[in-house]
Order: structure tokens, then sequence, then C-alpha cells
């Protein structure tokens, strides 16, 4: 059976592609794959014990979502965004999810709010540990609660492109956010939630407007750090 809501690049790979393709998104949507970092065919094809024709796959859908840039003759990077394209990608955001706010406020119950606020409890528990890897699943549970209001607007357009605008701000904050900050703020997070819950729309598309803001503006043009050996980012 055809799963539902695919785009062209998931339904033209089969599932041992799929599930490379993930392992290595996730990878990156979790910092643990820094932008440059070369994915060999061989190397990842070995990792996973897969041909390089199914890693080719997965890395050619990984460049529909711009997170990987394939390049002739010298093969895959996990993609280095420049400050321009860094840019679009906020001001798309400032765009697009205020109308995903609004969309999702009209389905948007007491259940939802609470799968909201786990979100958020999930959050401040990953804020409150320390070292690396509680700083990069933090950066992605932030992310967690922009997908978890996209998906609350029952459009799997809005939240397909919400799904790679989310990737692509990780990897422009691990080239160019500051370490200690570029997380969505928390704060900020549980205001747009509580206006959410007061059914104040206007207020939390406000607010997710400038949340978007300061992100942005925490931004800081810096060197890529040196990525991690692929077997221990891609946890094999």
């Amino acid at each position: 059976m055809t799963q539902p809501n695919l785009s062209p690049a998931e339904t033209a790979i089969d599932v041992d592609a799929r599930h490379i393709r993930d392992a290595i998104r996730e990878a990156i949507v979790e910092r643990r794959l820094a932008p440059g970092t070369k994915l060999s065919e061989t190397d990842v094809g070995s990792l996973f014990n897969v041909s390089r024709t199914l890693v080719r796959a997965a890395l050619q859908a990984l460049s529909y979502e711009g997170l990987v840039n394939v390049e002739k003759n010298r093969g895959a990077f996990v993609a280095q965004p420049t400050i321009a394209e860094a840019q679009q990608i906020f001001a798309t955001r400032r765009l697009l999810e205020p109308v995903i706010l609004r969309e999702a406020a009209r389905r948007i119950g007491k259940a939802e709010i609470r799968h909201l606020r786990q979100h958020l409890a999930e959050e401040e528990r990953l804020r409150n540990e320390r070292g690396t890897s509680a700083r990069r699943a933090e950066i992605k549970a932030s992310g967690d609660v922009h997908l978890a209001i996209a998906e609350m607007s029952g459009n799997a357009i809005l939240k397909r492109f919400m799904d790679e605008l989310v990737a692509r701000s990780s990897l422009v904050i691990a080239l160019y956010g500051r370490t200690v900050a570029s997380s969505c703020g928390h704060n900020e997070h549980q205001q747009i939630i509580d206006a959410l819950e007061r059914k104040d729309v206007d207020a939390a598309c406000a607010l997710m407007v400038e949340h978007i803001d300061h992100i942005e503006a925490d931004l800081d043009l810096r060197s890529a750090e040196k990525g991690a050996d692929l077997r221990a980012a891609l946890r094999l």
C-alpha cells in the first residue's frame, strides 16, 4: 500500500533508502553532521551494509530538501547555506508560520494544548541538562514544537514545507549560530501556546514573527565546527 502524504522524492526510493535518508537527515538536524561534511557513498553504504545505489537514492532525496549538495565528480556533502540563503529561510518562515498558526488554531482544543505543553516540558528538561548531546537534543526539541503546530494545521503540504524549513534552519544554526544560544526561545514558545490556548490568534501570530526575528538575530558569521566521525554521527 502506498504511504500517504509522501513527496515525489519519498515515493521514488524504497524502504532501505528511506531509512538511510532519515538517519542522515536526523544527524544533520541534530547537528551531529556539520555543514560541509562529505557523505561518501562507499562509506555510508558500508555503515548501513547496503549498495551504493540505495545510498545514492537517499542522498538524492536529501538534495531535494536542500540538506545535501551532490556535486559532479566530487560526491555528496552536507549543505552549507550561504548568508543569503539563511536570510531567505527565515524570511519564508516569517511568511509561512503565521499562516500555519491560523490554520492550526481552528483545530486546536484542550488535547492539542496538552500535547504542545508536553513538548515544552521536554524542551525545558533538555535545557537544564549539560553536554553537547543534550544541547543538540534541545535544538531538535525546539524545532519539534514548530512541527507539532504544523501537524495540527491538518495541511500536509504546509507540514512538508515546515519539515524542510526546520531542517534547513538547523543547518543555518549549525553554521552561523552562537554556541550557547541559537535554539528557539523556550519562554517564547510558551507565550505562543498561551495565546493559542486563550484563542488570541493575532497575538500568537505576532509572537511567532517576533520569535523568528530573535532566532535570526542570534545568528553570527562563523566557521562551521569540524564534523564528527560519520559512524558516530549516524549512531551506528
